[in-house]
């Protein structure tokens, strides 16, 4: 009889991969951001990813990081976080209680968004932007209104590679 498997996903490896797979859908030649939304029994409920809204066509999108604020992708996109959420078909009461896993941790948008909608915990990737004005505001909104967030530990972080050719199996690399 063998035994089982060793250097299987753990769930948050799981769904976080979800999200930079979701992320692999963003058109922003510059940040690619993907999120996942699960229930407490380990479901996923919704996806998201950056992007321009439905029925905006994407070649009349502006991608650009600066210039004049109407000609920049920053009056347009919508982030992974909010589009995770109103991707969701269900009743909004089943978010309650949820996590959402993201590549980059939420801004104070999103973070609005997130609180609004029930979810309970949010696990992210990178805090890039960790320090600035609106970062500090996520993560105080989310203190005062009883929402978790952490950080996916760094011994749960790996290199994988995925084929979506058949019979192609995961491929787990090591760094180092």
């Amino acid at each position: 009889m063998s035994s089982k498997r060793e250097d299987y996903l753990s769930w948050d490896e799981f769904f976080i991969g979800i999200s930079k797979l979701a992320a692999g859908r963003s058109k922003d030649p510059n940040t690619q951001v993907g999120a996942c939304i699960v229930g407490s029994d380990n479901r996923i409920l919704s996806i998201g990813y950056n992007g321009a809204p439905n029925n905006f066509k994407d070649d009349k999108f502006p991608w650009e990081r600066e210039g004049d604020e109407i000609h920049t992708k920053y009056a347009y996109v919508c982030h992974a976080e909010l589009n995770a959420i109103l991707n969701y078909p269900g009743s909004r009461k089943d978010l309650v209680g949820a996590t959402i896993y993201v590549d980059l941790f939420p801004c104070n948008e999103c973070a609005k968004a997130i609180i609004q909608s029930g979810i309970s915990n949010v696990v992210y990737l990178s805090d890039k932007y960790d320090g600035t004005p609106l970062n500090t505001a996520s993560k105080r909104l989310f203190d005062e209104c009883g929402v978790k967030y952490k950080s996916l530990n760094k011994k749960y972080q790996r290199v994988l590679r995925l084929s979506l050719k058949p019979d192609e199996k995961i491929e787990y690399i090591e760094e180092d």
